[in-house]
């Protein structure tokens, strides 16, 4: 199969496992970036979550300067760091820094989701207000990665570093008007899309850090030598998915689960009828159908296993599907 992608990524969330340590979750992300380097992946990112059990990424710009430093030739970013959470200056210099280190691997993705729970976000010291800033931290973000603003974030940027937005309602619009990419995730991409995608193709404004609109697609995928075992890899994921939305906290993936209430059993079938998984053959079907029906730039596969092993396989299948 040829890639209908430009570009096939991996997004790791660092979701830790029943029975390991939260320190051997973080190793693995690390290493799991050498192998998808290996693989040919283009690009290897990170996330930002908050006071989750059952996630050890907190601090996306030290982990991605783990992963920089692990690696020399894929592109690392976050996936994003909060916007709410942080000073936009102090993000220009975080990504100003990791671009300058790597020789210009690192990639922006930004986002503007508060903290899980309400505690965090009082820890955080964010909340509704913050997170309608998140057009005006834009801009002063880029103003100051820009050399624009009243000051110039250190080391200077000067718009070389490639920013994404990760898109929900109104932040589509927002990349459009600054003009940067969008990251487009999970259900969304199974609902109608196209006036969303349409709006912002026809609206995108050129800038230092994208000539063109730039589409990514984002989705949880699986590929193993049966649908089952597809299905398999990705229900770890979906069942702590399903738990975090009925009893407020995110757990741990485990192999085999407790057992979920009728409401939690539907949401976990609602979890898997939004990714695309199964043998090879049918993950390049799914694939096919994202493409002609989001028209999107880029693949980022995400997805948290508690299978290392399958997962690593997964990754090998994957890039063999949509790399070579």
């Amino acid at each position: 199969m040829t890639s209908p992608f430009a570009g096939v990524s991996l997004l790791d969330r660092a979701q830790s496992r029943l029975g390991s340590s939260e320190a051997r979750t973080l190793q693995h992300v690390v290493e799991r970036a050498r192998r998808a380097e290996q693989l040919g992946f283009q690009r290897f990112w990170v996330a930002e979550h908050h006071g989750v059990p059952g996630i050890a990424g907190s601090a996306p710009a030290v982990l991605a300067a783990a992963v920089l430093s692990a690696t020399t030739t894929i592109r690392v970013g976050t996936g994003g760091i909060m916007l709410p959470n942080h000073q936009p200056l102090v993000v220009a210099e975080q990504a100003a820094t990791l671009a300058a280190l790597s020789g210009g691997r690192f990639d922006l993705g930004i986002g503007r989701s508060l903290g899980f729970t309400q505690a965090v976000r009082a820890a955080l010291r964010t909340g509704k207000e913050e997170a309608d800033r998140f057009g005006e931290d834009i801009a002063d973000l880029l103003a100051f990665l820009g050399g624009t603003a009243p000051i110039t974030a250190r080391p200077q940027d000067g718009g070389r570093t490639p920013v994404f937005v990760l898109a929900t309602g109104q932040g589509v619009d927002l990349a459009a008007e600054a003009g940067l990419a969008v990251v487009l995730g999970g259900p969304a991409l199974f609902r109608d899309t196209q006036p969303a995608l349409e709006r912002y193709r026809a609206s995108f404004r050129p800038s230092a850090w994208w000539d063109v609109p730039h589409v990514t697609a984002s989705l949880n995928v699986a590929v193993a030598g049966t649908t089952a075992e597809a299905r398999r890899l990705l229900l770890p994921e979906a069942r702590a998915l399903a738990v975090s939305r009925t009893r407020g906290y995110f757990p741990p993936l485990e192999a085999v689960g407790g057992p979920l209430s009728a409401r939690e059993e539907g949401l976990v079938e609602e979890s898997l009828a939004t990714a695309v998984y199964g043998t090879a053959s049918e993950v390049a079907r799914g694939l096919a159908g994202l493409k002609a029906r989001t028209g999107a730039d880029e693949l980022l596969v995400s997805g948290g296993a508690y299978d290392l092993e399958a997962q690593a396989v997964s990754d090998d299948l994957l890039a063999g599907l949509a790399l070579r």
